[in-house]
């Protein structure tokens, strides 16, 4: 009979710099010994698949509280792992700040990588990850569109103009912040403002938001439709 293994694998994303950031680590033995693959590993016979993403994660980065963690999809294509017949349930998480990456017992490094290094024809991925990685940044750049989930790489309390930059950064263009605050402030249970602020963007202090209590937003931001890009010498006025 033959072996089955089930594995969880991890879309780990935060903004770094201003870009959208995987986390990815260089496996220690073969297979793909010395390439990067996203983190993950074997699910334990007692263990529950969101368990395994949770100590996967936790081991990686450090981090269990404060990260949106959801199931992303499931990929068990024959041959996608030479070891065996191995099924992958894949995960997204979205971290708000990048703690220090620390590599498991099977990885000789991990890393943070602007999520490009891997989708534009650069750096190869182990096993079938590239797939994975691409799908878990399209699930993020889509749920952008009709949910608050961009607030899940801010900190508890951020401004307009943080938030601002989540869109650009996971859908790689510039936004017209007047347009752009307009929109989100204007969405009921979108935001809910504090009666704090700060000038953490620069210049004049910008009011502090937290996030509402809103699940989906109607009518959406969308990429296609939003007439969101930025006209040349724009200012940011949040």
């Amino acid at each position: 009979m033959q072996e089955f293994f089930v594995t969880v694998d991890l879309v780990v994303l935060t903004i770094l710099d201003g870009s959208l950031n995987a986390l990815v680590v260089k496996r220690k033995y073969p297979p793909f010994e010395g390439s990067w693959a996203l983190p993950g590993g074997y699910v334990a016979a007692d263990e529950d698949l969101p368990a395994a993403a949770y100590r996967e994660l936790e081991e990686e980065t450090n981090l269990r509280e404060g990260v949106h963690l959801e199931q992303l999809a499931s990929y068990g294509a024959p041959g996608r792992d030479p070891r065996g017949r191995t099924v992958t349930i894949a995960w997204l998480a979205l971290l708000p700040s990048s703690s220090d990456p620390s590599a498991g017992t099977d990885a000789s490094d991990a890393a943070w990588r602007p999520v490009t290094d891997f989708m534009e024809g650069g750096l190869p991925l182990a096993f079938d990850h590239a797939q994975i990685l691409a799908d878990g940044v399209e699930r993020a750049r889509a749920k952008l569109e009709y949910s608050p989930l961009a607030a899940a790489f801010c900190p508890p309390e951020f401004t307009v103009g943080q938030l601002r930059a989540v869109y650009e950064a996971v859908w790689g263009a510039p936004i017209d912040p007047r347009n752009f605050h307009r929109k989100v402030t204007h969405a009921p249970g979108f935001l809910e403002p504090t009666s704090q602020a700060s000038n953490v963007d620069g210049g004049r202090p910008a009011r502090l938001y937290r996030r509402g209590t809103l699940d989906l937003l109607n009518p959406p931001i969308t990429r296609a439709t939003t007439g969101l890009t930025a006209p040349q010498g724009s200012t940011d006025q949040s």
